[in-house]
C-alpha cells in the first residue's frame, strides 16, 4: 500500500463542511444578474462593491442593513428600503443553489452516524434565509455561522470554538472548504483538510488520501437496504 493510500494516523470523527462554494454552488448567475437590474449597476461596479465589505459583514461588524448601504455608497449610489429588502432575498438565491453530491455525501455520513458540522463565513440575513430555507440543515449536529460569533476564517479562534462545540479534537476533524487561506489555518491547527475545488477532483482526493471509507460509508448508508 502506497503512503498515499494508507488511513490517516488519526481516525476521523467529525466532518466539517464549509458552506459557500462546497455545500452549495458558486453564486447563482440568476440571482446576480437580477441584482444588476435592481440596482443598475454594471458587473464590474457591483461585483467591486459587493465584495468590499464582505468579510466585515461575515465577521458581524456590518449587519445586512448597513452592509447593503456600504455597498451603495461604494458604488456611488443609494438603495432604497424596498430595494434592500429585495436584494437580501436576492443574496439568499445566490447561495441555494446547492452541490447535489456534497449534500448527498454529508447526508450519507449523517445516516452512517459520523458526526457532521458547518462552518461558514456568511453573513447574519444570509445565514437566517438560508436557515429557513433549507430544514435538511437540522440534520448537522453543528453548524458554526461566522456572524454569530463576530469572527470569520482564516482566524484560528473559530475552528477551536467549532471543534469544541461538535466535542472533536481538531486532528479528528476532517474539514472540507474551497479556499486554501481557510485550510492552511485549520491545518496549522491540527484539522486534516481537503481543499474542495470539483465534485470529481474532491472523490480522487479523498480516495488518494486514505478518506475512501469515508465516501464508502456514506454512499452505503444511501443505498437501500435488501428485504
Amino acid at each position: 500500500m502506497s503512503d498515499l493510500n494508507r488511513p490517516p494516523l488519526d481516525p476521523v470523527r467529525a466532518v466539517l463542511f464549509d458552506f459557500g462554494k462546497v455545500l452549495s454552488n458558486a453564486a447563482d448567475p440568476t440571482a446576480w444578474s437580477r441584482m444588476l437590474e435592481l440596482t443598475r449597476l454594471d458587473e464590474a461596479r457591483l461585483h467591486d462593491a459587493y465584495w468590499a465589505y464582505r468579510h466585515d459583514y461575515d465577521r458581524h461588524a456590518l449587519s445586512s442593513l448597513p452592509y447593503w448601504r456600504a455597498v451603495a455608497t461604494h458604488a456611488g449610489t443609494s438603495f432604497s428600503d424596498a430595494q434592500i429588502e429585495r436584494l437580501l432575498a436576492l443574496d439568499v438565491d445566490m447561495w441555494t443553489s446547492m452541490n447535489l453530491p456534497m449534500v448527498a455525501f454529508a447526508q450519507g455520513l449523517q445516516r452512517a452516524g459520523i458526526r457532521t458540522g458547518i462552518l461558514s463565513n456568511i453573513g447574519d440575513s444570509i445565514a437566517q434565509g438560508i436557515i429557513a430555507r433549507l430544514p435538511w440543515l437540522s440534520g448537522f449536529d453543528h453548524i458554526t455561522w461566522s456572524y454569530a460569533l463576530g469572527m470569520a476564517k482564516p482566524e484560528p479562534a473559530i475552528y477551536l470554538k467549532t471543534a469544541e462545540t461538535l466535542d472533536t479534537p481538531p486532528e479528528n476533524i476532517l474539514f472540507i472548504d474551497d479556499r486554501e487561506d481557510n485550510i492552511q489555518a485549520a491545518a496549522t491547527l491540527g484539522f486534516q483538510t481537503i481543499l474542495y475545488t470539483d465534485h470529481a477532483a474532491f472523490v480522487q482526493e479523498m480516495q488518494a488520501r486514505g478518506y475512501g471509507s469515508l465516501l464508502e460509508s456514506a454512499a452505503a448508508s444511501a443505498a437501500p437496504q435488501s428485504a
